[in-house]
């Protein structure tokens, strides 16, 4: 019997990305400080958004919407994943700390597709 869910708060995907964006925080955080306003801010931003989309599409009344919203948030994950391999090649980030995001985003990527199939199924 698995848990009960409530609110977004309950979901797993949901749980594992805002520990994401801890992580995306600390790490760009020590990019260099002509990078605040470019690759900074927009690493942060996907990171933010990916969280966020899963929350407002479970708050729709719709699964359409809410798979639509989970879209979303899957496509900013693969734009998260784009600016953290940049940021690699730049030399901003080791690749300890490369590795672990990569493999965070990876699981979230893996439990979101779940939820999208789920969801694709008791839709039919």
């Amino acid at each position: 019997m698995g848990v009960e869910i409530k609110t977004f708060r309950d979901l797993l995907v949901w749980q594992k990305s805002m520990a994401l964006v801890t992580e995306v925080y600390r790490a760009s955080g020590e990019f260099p400080s002509h990078e605040r306003y470019g690759l900074s801010s927009q690493i942060r931003r996907c990171a933010v958004s990916i969280p966020s989309n899963i929350a407002e599409g479970f708050g729709r009344h719709s699964t359409v919407d809410y798979i639509r919203f989970l879209t979303i948030a899957n496509g900013s994950l693969y734009e998260l994943q784009t600016q953290v391999e940049i940021a690699l090649n730049l030399g901003y980030m080791e690749s300890k700390i490369y590795d672990t995001l990569h493999e965070q985003t990876r699981e979230i990527e893996r439990m979101m597709s779940s939820l999208i199939q789920s969801l694709k199924r008791r839709n039919h």
